[in-house]
């Protein structure tokens, strides 16, 4: 999973998987969520990231499996 912050665009791309993205949908003006030939979701992009979500604070966490 891969997290990128585009400061110049205010564009935040939430990478889920490094798969082909085979189709994207447009969920609202600025949210883009692309798939892949399967169905499955690999991405996810929020424009206007700072008025969206809190962009600039990060926390993550790790999961044991």
């Amino acid at each position: 999973m891969k997290i990128q912050y585009f400061d110049d665009t205010d564009t935040l791309y939430i990478e889920f998987r490094g798969e082909d993205v085979a189709e994207t949908k447009n969920l609202d003006e600025d949210t883009l969520l692309d798939l892949d030939s399967r169905g499955n979701v690999c991405a996810l992009t929020l424009e206007h990231a700072s008025r969206r979500t809190d962009v600039h604070h990060l926390i993550t966490e790790g999961i044991a499996a």
